[in-house]
């Protein structure tokens, strides 16, 4: 069967693609021993937004930070600190592993502090952007009449589909479970899960229509950082059949 030219069903008065199913698994990418000298080359210069304090001793700002992600700025036995330190004329205090806190950028100049917080977010991005999602953003469809099409659905795609390798009721999803996804996150402290029942709760009071509240929710979380920027509105779906499901039932 080619690709352009998929297979078309009928069912319940709507047409759907059959497409060959291509079950893909991925290693996990080793990183390279120069992969933070490369960030740090690669980290944009000095951005104006951040909120600096003049001190005593100098200039002081701040970066608020999962624990998790210490250690990406502290690098192998100190080396990312220590180059940050010296390229940019700082010093930067991390709390210690497992401690919740602040990143704290100490410096002479102002310009050397800024430089210094522009790189340690490029690194932060970075190293968000590799862990695996936490959570996600959804809304659960469980209104009896919805789940009552759904098993529909199912029980006729089966029947028209029995012969077909792989169609069973192991790759459907459950009921109970049918949602709309809005978009995937990275939470890594309860502060940032605290933060995203707060800005949920905001979006509640201020958003009302549908496609306009699931925008607007996903525009607050990439402002957040929580969400990485990939589409400017979002494709409201939810999944109904994914051979994960086979592999694990509760998977959601």
């Amino acid at each position: 069967m080619e690709v352009l030219r998929p297979q078309l069903i009928k069912i319940g008065g709507r047409v759907y693609r059959k497409n060959p199913i291509q079950e893909q698994t991925y290693q996990h990418e080793e990183e390279d021993d120069d992969y933070y000298q490369g960030l740090m080359e690669c980290a944009e210069e000095p951005c104006e937004t951040y909120e600096v304090v003049q001190t005593l001793q100098g200039f002081r700002c701040t970066v608020k930070a999962p624990s998790l992600l210490y250690k990406h700025i502290v690098g192998k036995r100190g080396d990312t600190r220590k180059k940050l330190e010296v390229e940019t004329k700082t010093s930067i205090s991390i709390p210690k592993p497992g401690q919740e806190g602040e990143i704290v950028i100490t410096g002479q100049h102002r310009s050397g502090v800024i430089s210094a917080r522009t790189r340690i977010d490029v690194l932060l991005l970075t190293f968000r952007r590799k862990q695996p999602f936490t959570h996600f953003l959804a809304f659960f469809l469980n209104e009896a009449e919805v789940q009552e099409r759904f098993l529909k659905f199912q029980e006729e795609v089966l029947e028209k589909c029995s012969m077909d390798h792989g169609v069973d009721s192991s790759i459907f999803q459950n009921p109970k479970k049918l949602h709309l996804t809005i978009g995937m996150l990275v939470l890594l402290s309860e502060q940032e899960i605290q933060q995203t029942c707060e800005m949920l709760q905001q979006c509640k009071e201020e958003f009302i229509e549908l496609q306009e509240l699931v925008d607007r929710v996903l525009e607050r979380f990439q402002a957040s950082g929580l969400i990485v920027k990939e589409w400017n509105s979002v494709k409201l779906h939810a999944t109904v059949m994914n051979t994960l499901f086979r592999k694990d039932p509760n998977a959601i």
